[in-house]
């Protein structure tokens, strides 16, 4: 009889360990934008790269995402925002769209939703135009961004019906400043 049970356990420690979990399939009926900040700069010089920090950032920013299928990466003609998406762009090995930071935000966002009609979308803009991209999405109100903050990343989400919910969460960490 022990060894009976000693055999069933065996087995099934066997089959436990073999046992693998499918991803979860992708929603093929809605679109999800991503948007957030380009990461912290090296100085205030009109297209600077990425500092330590904002690196490390654009790094998390790559982990957060890992595992979630990507249809598209976009970002502003200015280093910042390519140096921001770039781990992105090479852990899923897609290219980066470039957009022009001075495009009116319905007009982009218009873009953004006849271009990509499901999938995960990646953008990456600036302190004065990301709220406004967010909002011309969600068709929603949302906060200005202060000239520091770095760390904020929404989430709109649209159905299939063309409804929007916005999520806004934080990621990344700064190094500390020696």
């Amino acid at each position: 009889m022990r060894l009976s049970l000693l055999l069933a356990c065996s087995l099934l420690a066997a089959c436990t360990g073999a046992v693998r979990v499918a991803p979860a399939a992708a929603d093929t009926t809605t679109t999800t934008f991503i948007v957030v900040r380009h990461a912290e700069k090296v100085d205030a010089s009109r297209d600077p790269d990425l500092s330590p920090a904002g690196r490390a950032r654009a790094q998390a920013l790559a982990e957060s995402l890992e595992g979630r299928e990507l249809v598209a990466i976009h970002a502003t003609e200015f280093k910042r925002t390519g140096q921001t998406v770039a781990p992105t762009a090479s852990a899923h090995a897609l290219p980066v769209g470039t957009y022009a930071s001075t495009q009116a935000a319905a007009e982009f966002a218009a873009h953004l939703k006849a271009a990509h009609p499901r999938g995960i979308v990646l953008i990456a803009g600036h302190s004065n135009t990301v709220p406004g991209i967010v909002a011309a999405l969600c068709n929603c109100e949302t906060a200005p961004m202060a000239d520091h903050e770095y760390d904020r990343l929404s989430s709109i989400r649209v159905d299939a019906d063309g409804r929007a919910r916005l999520d806004v969460t934080r990621y990344g960490a700064a190094s500390p400043t020696p």
